[in-house]
């Protein structure tokens, strides 16, 4: 071996702890971020479902009456027509 892989050997060897701890900690990291993404998209398509499933359901039509509010307009036309 020559003097300039020795050396590169001695420095990797010096630094292998150092190196490992970084490595595990990058590994960490990544297996965080794939689990956070695996849990937004989950929530994501569960989400969508339901809001799919409860754009299907039937919803409840409410019905309004406007004959009192027709009544009560041609009443204040008969006032006006009156008091003018």
């Amino acid at each position: 071996m020559s003097q300039e892989k020795v050396d590169k050997y001695k420095q990797e060897k010096a630094n292998r702890k150092k190196n490992m701890k970084k490595e595990k900690l990058q590994n960490t990291l990544r297996k965080c971020a794939v689990v956070v993404v695996g849990v937004v998209l989950i929530g994501w398509i569960g989400y969508s479902a339901y809001g799919t499933y409860e754009a299907k359901k039937p919803k409840q039509e409410a019905q309004l009456d406007y004959s009192s509010l027709t009544g009560l307009s041609s009443e204040l036309d008969k006032v006006n027509g009156t008091a003018q």
